[in-house]
C-alpha cells in the first residue's frame, strides 16, 4: 500500500479534515457510483491511510445507526 500525496487543500501537519473529507467522499462515492466504481478506492485507501481506527469505527457506527452528522448522499 502506497502512503497519500500531500494535498495543497491540506499543508498543515494536522491531517484530520483530510481524514474526514475523504471518509465522508468514499461513501458519497459508493452511494453514487457503487463499490466496484474504481475511483471511489482512492478515498478508501487516503482515509485508511490517514484517520485512526477507533475514528472509522466509531464513524461507522454513527453511519449505520444513522447518527453521524455528516450527509452522505450526493
Amino acid at each position: 500500500m502506497s502512503d497519500v500525496a500531500e494535498s495543497p487543500n491540506f499543508p498543515n501537519t494536522n491531517q484530520s479534515k483530510n481524514c474526514w473529507q475523504n471518509y465522508v467522499d468514499y461513501y458519497k462515492c459508493i452511494g453514487a457510483r457503487g463499490e466496484d466504481f474504481a475511483p471511489c478506492k482512492q478515498f478508501f485507501k487516503a482515509y485508511h491511510a490517514l484517520c485512526p481506527n477507533e475514528w472509522i469505527s466509531k464513524w461507522d457506527s454513527q453511519r449505520e445507526e444513522g447518527t453521524n452528522p455528516s450527509n452522505f448522499e450526493v
